[in-house]
């Protein structure tokens, strides 16, 4: 049976499209940080609850990262979505939103949909009832009749009209890319996966309940596997910059030629000779959410050479991941958090830096706790693919959940005492400290 499902890319960007002009207003968010900023710390000064104002329905805080605050922008400052939104000429999509519009018929009947895992990265979501937060809408200025209908992420959503490579295939399932990478996983309650890209992410299963971060961290959708099925609910801590770095060595620094190199380079030396590397180029993220830290490289020393900043770089990485775990574990408690039958909390791993074995051990040696490796590290492509094939009637939920992290998986076990690991921990927490109030953020 052809079938085809779409995970897509975080909800970064607001788009609108006309209802009666094949074209897109949709502007890419290359907009000016100070700008997003005002706007950010205007709508903190405005609401009662300050920056955490939406965290109760929504699960986020106000932040640039997320798309209400795009959406507002371009509806203050572009003429044409001002008067596209006025004359009811305008629909708010996220990229998926887009993506199926066009492949459904656009302008000639195209469905205007969102799932609910790519809705809650919006602010505008509220995570138990699933629909779109009239209260928050209010709070905002924003009429629901230009968003989308919040669907399951595994559900017949329409056809690929003619045109389109594929024409006649069901599109039948949609998520966000972590969230696919988490059922690519299987990652069921108490189970937690981290994706290592340009970015990190790390999601945490709580259950069919959503779970309220106080350390940090977003409460989020991880899936709903059918319009009627129960809805698994997720913390989330969100990096921004985790392969990014090997790619500022790369691009920047010259240090490396390639992004593989990287862990030869590492190798060269036995540890980072006490260098500790913040990537806080635009701030930090999550548990921290300081967009007035910069990124900083201390513990530099005559002897400090190109090994020892490569393994620092690569060891920031997994810093920021035991961050993240850490929060995690606040939040959800002993109750909230499977262990193997040896008694070990397992983290399940994917994406492209993951291939790097070094990476994956420092990773384990920080953590105190084995990493899980599939043989498939692409498991935000299955994830999609799961939720198509489960709406097809490919499978059953039963079946994809059989088979669980059973064949051929690599496990790195630490090899690093509690003591030295609590060492480290302490001067990694001493050097984010250091990238505090870096930024010149007077608006």
């Amino acid at each position: 049976m052809p079938l085809c499902g779409w995970m897509f890319a975080r909800a970064l960007f607001a788009g609108l499209f006309s209802f009666h002009h094949s074209f897109s207003v949709s502007i890419l968010i290359l907009l000016s940080l100070l700008i997003m900023l005002q706007l950010s710390r205007r709508l903190e000064s405005e609401l009662s609850g300050g920056r955490t104002h939406f965290v109760e329905t929504c699960g986020l805080p106000i932040s640039t990262y997320f798309s209400a605050l795009k959406l507002l922008w371009l509806m203050e400052n572009v003429d044409a979505v001002k008067d596209a939104v006025r004359t009811g000429d305008a629909l708010f999509g996220t990229i998926d939103t887009w993506l199926i519009w066009n492949l459904t018929g656009g302008v000639a009947g195209g469905q205007h949909v969102t799932d609910c895992s790519n809705a809650s990265r919006t602010m505008l979501m509220n995570l138990k009832t699933l629909d779109w937060d009239k209260p928050t809408l209010d709070a905002l200025g924003i009429s629901a009749a230009i968003l989308p209908k919040i669907i399951s992420n595994s559900e017949k959503i329409g056809v690929v009209v003619n045109g389109f490579p594929l024409a006649g295939v069901p599109i039948s399932g949609c998520l966000g890319d972590q969230h696919a990478a988490m059922l690519g996983q299987l990652c069921q309650k108490g189970e937690a996966k981290s994706t290592y890209g340009t970015g990190a992410f790390i999601l945490l299963n709580t259950g069919e309940e959503p779970t309220e971060s106080s350390h940090g961290l977003l409460s989020t959708i991880a899936y709903k596997l059918g319009p009627t099925a129960p809805t698994n609910y997720a913390l989330e801590g969100s990096i921004a910059i985790a392969g990014a770095a090997v790619q500022w060595l790369r691009d920047s620094l010259g240090i490396i030629q390639t992004a593989a190199e990287i862990e030869k380079l590492a190798e060269t030396v036995p540890d980072s000779g006490g260098i500790y590397f913040v990537p806080a180029f635009n701030g930090l993220f999550a548990p921290w959410w300081r967009d007035d830290a910069r990124g900083i490289c201390i513990g530099i020393t005559r002897f400090t050479n190109k090994g020892h900043i490569a393994r620092a770089v690569l060891e920031s990485m997994c810093f920021q991941v035991n961050d993240v775990l850490s929060s995690m574990h606040k939040d959800a408690g002993d109750a909230g958090e499977v262990k193997s039958a040896e008694g070990e909390f397992l983290l399940r791993v994917d994406g492209g830096a993951t291939v790097n074995n070094l990476l994956m051990q420092i990773q384990a040696d920080l953590l105190g706790s084995p990493v899980v490796r599939p043989a498939d590290i692409e498991t935000t492509a299955l994830g999609a693919a799961y939720a198509a094939g489960l709406a097809a009637g490919v499978w059953t939920k039963e079946q994809v959940f059989a088979g669980l992290h059973k064949e051929n998986t690599t496990v790195f076990r630490p090899k690093l005492d509690e003591a030295h690991r609590k060492k480290r921990a302490d001067s990694w927490y001493k050097a984010v400290s250091r990238s505090f109030d870096l930024a010149d953020l007077s608006l």
